[in-house]
């Protein structure tokens, strides 16, 4: 059957990017990449994927970083097609799908396809994917790029066409591209409409310690309304579009603008807005219809088209995911919008005709904000990307194309994480487990709670708890528990998302029953996907309480479980204010669980061994119980010499350092000689540095840990003993001459050299010694084998430093007779010769050296 190729002409009409078609057809004639770089609503995303599906034998996949816009993109090309949403275009989001056998173009969001992949690899029947936003670089979509340039090594047919909004197109055009040479890039630009920049700081700060002010959110709400009224005067058509920072705000500035205005037909737009509601908003008004203020979070910002729009107003804030490395955890965080992005919130106004943008800031602090959002890559947790590298079979994403590497701290983290879950093995490869794992269309860890969970209290009670946790779903008071039975209730507006969010995951657990259940399995599931997070009080007052968490985080609390023992955590973020309780953490939502199901949630991180610390000198220690870092019991026993005390001493060294033991000469000026050797010659020679050492304990101080575990005070421990055992050999033979304790003069004496501190690379070894000690000495000495010149402080016969030079022959061409002149009259007895050449040297003054 044949299949009617779309009408380009008729999808295109009034498009700006109508008129790139040709270099497109151009640079698809001699490659199978191609980067599309055109600014927000010039209409790519609706005319490339017909483009495509004229060239290609198979389906064409559009992926975009947002259902909402996945789900719009589809419904206007359908729609410009004449044909029904599914038949011939197509969109698949999470907890939705709408396609079908026939359709030639299916809108995606990133991750859909990025799980897609782990199924079917190699993308049998499929013809081209269209990555869209790129410039956004959101996690999923720079890890597709990636995966997708393996598969092409593989599939030469597969067409791959990356599009992004801004000037960024160079770097995505390397990635994608070859060795040999990038891949074409086509641009197409138009002529902006004007666009009026005007700027309404407000009075009042933006951000406090608890987050966006109140006063704030008043102002944005009146500035919204004002140049509403002042542009209807002009254009009474126009509709607007507020920006901000996240949902909560954007409920706070609709409510107040209602208030200020009810005429007015305000609208919220953001991802836990239901699905009919948000199509409404992208599908504009009737002309009959009121002016529209359309709230929203950044998901307008370029990924979707609001039609009608000639006023925006601009929070300038943005909420993005920022790592805490500190604290081991990852949380949104409200901070200033790129300049980057408030441009493009601004191209919002001029879709249409010419437009208006208020920033409700000034000048100096637009200025001033970063000029591009970092990517996610580098700043959100990294556990679900690991995951899904290590099922690819590129662990840590070894051998991929990315455009920005995974950093390293966060990877560390996240496969730490993985290891805790069974999903990975010792060389970082998906275990059966983890390639379970992976499938279910959510974080590992809560994955992990549906499978397990599931076998504890049943499937259904497991996939209500994971629905809540592991969505986009609002916790009243952080109360996990009682959220969930507003919505098994409905007695909450998310009900009807959260119980479609259930059905979706019942679709990935085998265990049958309907177990309901209170606190105890809501706890128990939430401990089950973040068993780091289990938390015991430790601190309570009227204010709220202070928890630990067994991954050793402190987090304050308030609201109604502020007065439990224990919880399980389900969302912990950075924070400030009176919620934090002073530790700069708080837990945003968790569930009341008891300590039985806190170790039966958090086997691996249970322990019970002796911990031992060092006190003035000596070691004193407890026997522990502990989940993670919460310490369940703790009594005083005596160290024994066996392993339990050995690796209880070598902890107690890691957490305290090498300064607990007392360096004798002879020691530290072993550490430094080495330590020089190794930063000029490197192997074999050791390196000595704190970590370097406490990193190897075993291999240099072993027998002194069972030492100190008999009592011996850290003081009595020959620490350059120890730190012979480090010494290489056969190249320890040549120890003496590459880095020599001492450094025979010309007058016979073998002074001390004084080596650089380890925490010094630019400093250089030292020879103090008395200037008359070294007469007719012309070549300054070098050690490690002629690597580095001995740096001489040159002394007076009292001992006062007189010159320091590398350069002794230089010295005596030239300031020694400077220093000569002067100090030939304060030191009489001494020998000053005009010619230090000839003179002999000597340690003596003039008449004992003559009576020798």
């Amino acid at each position: 059957m044949t299949v009617a190729p779309f009408d380009l002409s008729r999808i295109g009409r009034g498009l700006a990017f109508a008129s790139a078609v040709d270099d497109l057809s151009t640079a698809l004639d001699h490659s199978t990449s191609v980067v599309v770089s055109s600014p927000p609503g010039t209409g790519k995303t609706t005319l490339v994927p017909p483009i495509i599906a004229g060239r290609v034998s198979g389906r064409v996949i559009v992926t975009q970083p947002r259902r909402v816009a996945a789900r719009a993109a589809a419904r206007r090309l359908a729609q410009l097609d004449g044909s029904p949403i599914g038949s011939r275009v197509g969109f698949t989001v999470r907890g939705e799908r709408q396609v079908e056998r026939s359709a030639l173009i299916e809108f995606v969001t990133a991750g859909v396809l990025l799980r897609r992949l782990l199924d079917d690899p190699g993308l049998d029947g499929v013809g081209a994917v269209v990555i869209d936003e790129v410039h956004e670089r959101a996690l999923e979509t720079d890890l597709l790029i990636g995966l997708l340039g393996e598969v092409r090594e593989l599939r030469d047919d597969l067409v791959v066409i990356a599009m992004s909004a801004t000037l960024d197109a160079d770097r995505f055009a390397t990635v994608l591209g070859t060795d040999a040479a990038p891949t074409p890039i086509v641009t197409q630009t138009v002529p902006a409409h004007p666009l009026d920049v005007r700027y309404a700081p407000s009075p009042s700060a933006r951000l406090d310690e608890r987050g966006v002010t109140w006063a704030f959110l008043d102002h944005v709400a009146r500035t919204a309304v004002d140049s509403h009224r002042g542009l209807a005067g002009n254009t009474p058509e126009a509709d607007a579009l507020v920006f901000a920072p996240g949902a909560r705000e954007v409920s706070e500035i609709a409510r107040r603008i209602r208030n200020l205005a009810p005429e007015l037909d305000v609208r919220e737009l953001h991802g836990q807005v239901p699905a009919a509601e948000q199509d409404a908003v992208i599908g504009g008004r009737g002309p009959a219809d009121p002016a529209r203020i359309i709230v929203t979070t950044s998901l307008a910002e370029s990924s979707l088209t609001v039609p009608g729009v000639r006023l925006v107003v601009d929070t300038c804030l943005s909420r993005a995911p920022q790592r805490d490395a500190g604290r081991g955890m990852s949380g949104l965080v409200t901070g200033p919008t790129s300049r980057a992005s408030a441009t493009q919130r601004a191209g919002r106004a001029t879709r249409e005709g010419p437009g208006v943008v208020v920033r409700c800031v000034d000048e100096r602090t637009f200025a001033a904000a970063p000029a591009r959002p970092a990517p996610e890559i580098a700043t959100t947790d990294l556990t679900d990307a690991a995951l899904l590298l290590a099922c690819w079979g590129a662990p840590g994403g070894a051998g991929l194309r990315l455009v920005d590497p995974l950093p390293t701290d966060s990877l560390n983290d996240a496969t730490t994480v993985l290891h805790g879950l069974g999903a990975i093995d010792a060389d970082g490869r998906a275990t059966d487990d983890g390639r379970q794992l992976a499938r279910v269309p959510t974080d590992p860890r809560p994955a992990r709670a549906l499978r397990d969970g599931g076998a504890l209290v049943g499937g259904p009670a497991a996939a209500e708890v994971v629905a809540l946790i592991g969505g986009e779903l609002r916790v009243a008071d952080g109360d996990v528990t009682s959220t969930l039975t507003a919505l098994r209730n409905r007695r909450s507006p998310d009900a009807r998302r959260w119980e479609q969010e259930v059905r979706r995951l019942m679709q990935f657990t085998s265990h049958a029953g309907d177990v309901r259940g209170g606190s105890d399995q809501t706890g128990l599931i939430i401990a089950l996907a973040f068993p780091e997070r289990i938390a015991r009080r430790v601190d309570h007052s009227a204010g709220g309480a202070t928890f630990l968490l067994a991954s050793g985080t402190r987090a304050g609390l308030t609201g109604p479980l502020a007065g439990a023992e224990w919880l399980a955590v389900a969302d912990v973020t950075r924070a400030q204010g009176r919620a934090a309780a002073g530790t700069g953490a708080v837990i945003r939502s968790a569930a009341v669980i008891s300590e039985s199901q806190a170790e039966q949630a958090a086997t691996h991180l249970i322990t019970d061994r002796v911990e031992a610390k060092f006190a003035d000198g000596r070691v004193v220690a407890r026997r522990e119980r502990r989940i993670g870092a919460i310490v369940r019991s703790s009594v005083p026993v005596r160290v024994q010499a066996g392993d339990g005390g050995r690796d209880a001493i070598r902890r107690a060294l890691e957490e305290q350092g090498l300064g607990v033991f007392t360096w004798s000469e002879s020691a530290e000026g072993l550490r430094r000689r080495l330590a020089l050797l190794h930063r000029e010659i490197g192997s074999p020679w050791p390196d000595v540095s704190d970590a370097a050492l406490l990193g190897a304990l075993d291999s240099w101080l072993g027998p002194e840990l069972a030492t100190l575990a008999t009592g011996t005070p850290a003081a009595r421990i020959d620490l350059a003993t120890a730190l012979r055992r480090l010494l290489p050999w056969p190249a320890a033979a040549d120890l003496d001459t590459l880095a020599p304790e001492r450094l025979e003069v010309p007058s016979g004496s073998r002074i001390r050299v004084t080596y650089p501190p380890i925490d010094d690379p630019s400093a250089r070894p030292v020879v103090a010694v008395k200037l008359q000690e070294c007469f007719g000495w012309a070549e300054t000495p070098r050690l490690v084998g002629g690597r580095v010149p001995v740096l001489f402080h040159l002394l007076s016969p009292g001992g006062h430093p007189l010159a320091v030079t590398d350069d002794l022959a230089s010295f005596w061409a030239g300031p020694y007779s400077q220093v000569r002149a002067e100090m030939r009259g304060r030191y009489p007895k001494h020998p000053w010769p005009e010619d230090p050449w000839s003179t002999a040297p000597t340690r003596h003054t003039k008449r004992r050296a003559a009576q020798k």
